[in-house]
């Protein structure tokens, strides 16, 4: 049995990666593939426990550091106990979020470094990566209209704007750095036609 995918979905706040998550399990699904949709942080009983206590309460709640380290906490379990069965068995796994946001938020919005937080990565998760790597991308203006009707927002989405601005200049700088994973999704467009772009750049592994 061959060796499943691992698709992640990242960006900024408000870019729309739950629903895009959802629609590309359903359009993988359609076409018999066996998806296993799960998030960051989160995914895993253990994992959705650290989950509550990195996004609920104040923003001040955690330094950076300890965001890091609680985020590879989480990630370590995630990977162990869901994604790396689900990719041997053949199954593609979609994540919204995975080492790369903690990248973007605790290095380019928190001051860590990124040697720092890949080495928490590779003794944590063996320094998995995905297979592909979708950055979706909104207007600034778009994502605080998303994001204030979405509500009420956890600890990451109340983060100030120029912490926003910091954030989205690091995830482009990744996805500059390494083509070959990432992909840019203009996230802007209607939301069918984001999924149907994700899609176009899976083509070569679709059955």
């Amino acid at each position: 049995m061959s060796r499943g995918r691992f698709i992640t979905l990242e960006g900024g706040e408000g870019v729309g990666k739950s629903t895009q998550l959802r629609a590309l399990s359903e359009a993988l699904a359609a076409r018999s593939i066996e998806v296993v949709a799960t998030r960051e942080p989160g995914g895993s009983v253990g994992a959705e426990a650290i989950r509550t206590l990195l996004m609920e309460g104040s923003d001040d709640r955690w330094d950076a550091r300890s965001e890091a380290l609680l985020f590879a906490a989480a990630r370590a379990d995630h990977v162990a106990r869901t994604i790396r069965p689900a990719l041997a068995r053949g199954a593609w796994v979609l994540c919204d979020r995975f080492v790369d946001s903690s990248r973007a938020y605790q290095g380019g919005g928190g001051g860590i470094t990124d040697a720092d937080i890949l080495a928490l990565h590779r003794f944590g998760s063996g320094g998995l990566l995905p297979d592909r790597t979708f950055l979706l991308t909104v207007r600034p203006d778009e994502a605080a209209r998303r994001l204030a009707a979405r509500g009420d927002r956890d600890r990451m989405g109340s983060k100030p704007a120029d912490y926003q601005a910091r954030l989205a200049a690091r995830f482009a700088e990744m996805a500059a750095t390494e083509p070959q994973r990432w992909r840019l999704i203009d996230a802007d467009l209607p939301a069918a036609d984001v999924t149907a772009a994700m899609l176009a750049e899976l083509i070569e592994w679709l059955p």
